[in-house]
């Protein structure tokens, strides 16, 4: 679906120069002394958008914003689709169609029924017929757009072996190119074990774990990822601190980036933490907070 509602002014439509990995340092200056933080389009600009569709990354290439952030499950024949739920109901009119399936988990339905499913009239008349994009077809337009992934596996638990399918449709995609893997791309997970999992198998690939651990734990984390993310609602200063002062598994300091900030008094907040990035629902109103 290409239909796009996001109104930008010339200000709000400012592409975010030269936010690359590892702390660019052409980033401008904001909070102090830190670096304005990356921001990162929760599902896309999601606020404006159907979560996790094609608009939505549209429209956050309409807001000028260079990361897009994701969640990748696995339905019943083995195809990733972009999904945030672990069970279709909340973002699809899968009720309607396919109404003796519940609870309508991902799992239980084949690529095929899940693009049938309705994923944006929910959000409103003007998306109806956004479908729920497979992985490969969500790359396909975040490549099309310029865009960088943030991408979180979901619910590694429910699918074994996600990490390397993951992978698998990454490399078929170009997206564990040099360029990409240095630049564009950040695999993330709740799960611990997925994360080390994707770092065994692409040790290459930056990653991050979503959480807060405790500072005494900071260091097993350091060993297998290059990210702590965690909710803005557990953070401090001393944590972010904390957190930096280690370096990861790619031997440069840990990074932090966190969820899910919605507005500016907040990410305002955040940025005087120190923190590295920012995922929200609403970049624009982030990007201008912190900048």
């Amino acid at each position: 679906m290409s239909v796009r509602t996001v109104t930008v002014s010339t200000t709000v439509a400012a592409l975010l120069g030269g936010s690359a990995l590892l702390m660019p340092s052409s980033q401008t200056q904001a909070a102090g002394t830190h670096d304005a933080p990356v921001v990162f389009a929760h599902r896309g600009a999601s606020a404006y958008a159907p979560e996790n569709t094609l608009a939505a990354i549209d429209a956050a290439e309409d807001l000028g914003i260079d990361w897009v952030e994701n969640d990748v499950q696995r339905t019943r024949d083995g195809v990733l689709v972009v999904m945030h739920d672990t069970n279709l109901k909340r973002t699809t009119d899968v009720e309607q169609l396919f109404p003796e399936r519940a609870p309508w988990a991902v799992k239980d339905f084949t690529a095929a029924e899940i693009a049938k499913l309705d994923a944006g009239s929910w959000f409103g008349a003007q998306y109806a017929g956004a479908r729920v994009p497979t992985l490969e077809q969500y790359l396909h337009r975040v490549e099309r757009n310029h865009q960088k992934l943030l991408l979180e596996i979901k619910a590694p638990e429910t699918y074994p072996g996600i990490e390397k399918d993951t992978l698998q449709v990454l490399r078929n995609e170009g997206w564990l190119s040099r360029h990409h893997v240095k630049h564009k791309l950040i695999i993330q997970s709740f799960g611990a074990e997925s994360v080390k999992r994707v770092h065994a198998q692409r040790p290459d690939v930056i990653t991050g774990f979503l959480g807060t651990p405790a500072v005494a734990d900071l260091p097993s984390y350091a060993a297998f990822t290059d990210q702590i993310n965690p909710s803005h609602g557990t953070l401090s200063a001393d944590y972010v601190a904390a957190v930096q002062e280690l370096k990861g598994a790619h031997g440069k300091p840990l990074q932090v980036n966190t969820w899910t900030v919605n507005d500016a008094a907040t990410a305002a907040r955040a940025a005087g933490y120190g923190v590295d990035g920012i995922i929200t629902n609403f970049p624009d109103v982030v990007r201008d907070a912190t900048r």
